[in-house]
């Protein structure tokens, strides 16, 4: 049975798969060079370091490749790392792709659905129409159901995007109703297509990683450049309103330095960047709480936050590991036993059916610089 990182323990031997995230030769300080990797699964990721006799076995794969690995679990500046032994990559019949890409634990059907049930009940009929063209594209849904809202910060997991999105639709209810003047319709609008640009920013089908359309333009350009080819096919679609709907989009970043090539100049584009905010950093500070194997009160040194962030809860009780992620449309499979030979994993049995920083940040600093 597979051997999920979540699981590791400080020296234990594993022999099993992992998806590979990161390689990379570094030099030893006494002169030749070690292999440090970083490998993933659904639960989570770890440090590699291939410290001897790499060499050969290193170029038989290479980065977002399923390899087959044993080594033993270490603990350094207290996280566990895995000292490797020896890895292969493994062939397709070795593995199921679900155990590798961690996955929202909502049920995305049941998301786009509340989504929808949303959308119908818009007093306003432009934007009901916009939105109603736009998930018509049934390849659009697809892709919408699938996509991480991130590659690391927040919501880094298959189906983030959609569960980021109604997140915030219904952070946009709440708080734009505690407000006299705000148009909900506009404001839920802008909390549905704020990041849908990400769709096609981020590809995810083999790790997450930008497209050369993320890295050259961006989701902000991409979702404004096709929200307004959909505004211009549907007749009488006010002028006024076209401003404000592509306003959202340009501005929710909330900062220049930010990405957003302008600076919010409405209530309601104002109020979706910091709701935006709030919501991709309450995940991403309540995920690193949980992150598997972390021990104490405090965790560790975030780059989103640049500081570790206090563990435990005003109960006294410390905030525990979160329940694994379940698949999209399946979970876990068997894979190779702890014991097995490197060379001889088993096939694992047939999957079952069952029940994803600001990723511009990225291209923000690439203009910048």
């Amino acid at each position: 049975m597979k051997i999920f990182i979540r699981d590791f323990v400080t020296n234990q031997t594993v022999s099993t798969t992992f998806l590979v995230k990161a390689k990379e030769y570094r030099d030893k300080k006494g002169g030749g060079q070690y292999l440090t990797l970083t490998l993933a699964d659904r639960t989570g990721d770890i440090a590699g370091h291939w410290w001897d006799n790499f060499e050969e076995s290193a170029e038989t794969f290479k980065v977002d490749d399923i390899v087959f690995a044993r080594g033993q679990v270490i603990v350094h500046r207290n996280r566990l790392q895995l000292t490797v032994h020896r890895m292969r990559p493994c062939e397709e019949r070795e593995y199921d792709l679900a155990d590798y890409f961690p996955t929202t634990k909502y049920n995305v059907d049941e998301m786009f659905a509340e989504l929808m049930q949303t959308v119908q009940g818009f007093a306003n009929p432009h934007l009901r129409k916009l939105l109603e063209n736009i998930f018509a594209n049934e390849a659009t849904v697809k892709k919408f159901k699938r996509a991480p809202a991130a590659k690391t910060m927040h919501h880094p997991y298959l189906g983030g995007l959609l569960e980021h999105t109604l997140s915030l639709v219904k952070l946009a209810q709440k708080v734009g109703s505690h407000y006299e003047g705000i148009d909900l319709d506009l404001l839920q609008t802008g909390a549905v297509l704020h990041d849908f640009g990400k769709i096609d920013e981020l590809s995810y089908d083999r790790g997450t990683n930008y497209t050369d359309d993320g890295q050259m333009l961006g989701h902000l350009a991409m979702e404004t450049m096709m929200v307004s080819d959909y505004i211009r096919q549907i007749p009488d679609f006010p002028d006024e309103l076209r401003r404000h709907v592509l306003h959202l989009l340009l501005t929710h970043h909330g900062k220049l330095e930010y990405g957003s090539p302008k600076l919010p100049a409405t209530p309601e584009a104002l109020m979706l960047a910091y709701l935006d905010d709030l919501d991709s950093k309450i995940e991403a500070m309540q995920r690193l709480m949980a992150e598997p194997h972390a021990t104490g009160p405090w965790t560790r040194i975030s780059p989103m936050f640049e500081r570790p962030i206090y563990r435990r809860r005003p109960g006294g009780e410390i905030e525990e590991k979160p329940e694994e992620p379940a698949a999209l449309t399946t979970v876990a499979a068997t894979a190779a036993s702890p014991t097995a030979e490197i060379s001889t994993p088993p096939k694992p049995a047939k999957a079952v059916s069952g029940s994803f920083n600001n990723p511009f940040a990225q291209l923000a600093e690439m203009i910048k610089d």
